[in-house]
């Protein structure tokens, strides 16, 4: 009788314990919607390297104002070199400085690697490098 009383303690805790890791991960489910602009960078930074986060934050902090408060998109600037960024760094393969626009749908994303293109504007054409930015992130809210 004790035996069977036991059994189904932990069959309960068990079930609830499952039920609590659902509701995480739905949660976490209902973080991945929307867009994020990742910056990345190593310790060192060049001229360039300044300018992309600088017109990236300018593109995302005036235009995207509103998206932002509203969480449909996010800007993070990470760091590579510091361990706790080293799995976002992989998952994307970044070696070094790099601009990264994702788009979040439920469990799917759509990521685009604008590291080329930021260095060749970012620092010696900025309103070109604003306005492509602008018009991705707009494609992606979308």
């Amino acid at each position: 009788m004790i035996r069977k009383i036991l059994m189904m303690a932990v069959l309960c805790i068990g079930l609830t314990a499952c039920s609590a890791g659902n509701a995480k991960q739905q949660a976490a489910t209902a973080q991945k919607e929307g867009v994020e602009v990742l910056y990345f960078h190593g310790k060192k930074r060049c001229a360039t390297c300044m300018a992309i986060e600088r017109e990236t934050k300018a593109v995302v902090n005036g235009q995207f104002a509103d998206a932002v408060k509203s969480g449909k998109l996010k800007f993070r600037i990470i760091d590579i070199t510091k361990a706790e960024n080293e799995a976002t760094a992989d998952k994307y393969e970044i070696t070094w400085s790099a601009l990264v626009v994702v788009r979040h749908n439920g469990s799917t994303e759509q990521a685009e690697n604008l590291t080329q293109f930021a260095f060749a504007n970012a620092r010696s054409k900025p309103k070109a490098f604003r306005s492509e930015l602008t018009a991705k992130i707009n494609g992606l809210l979308r």
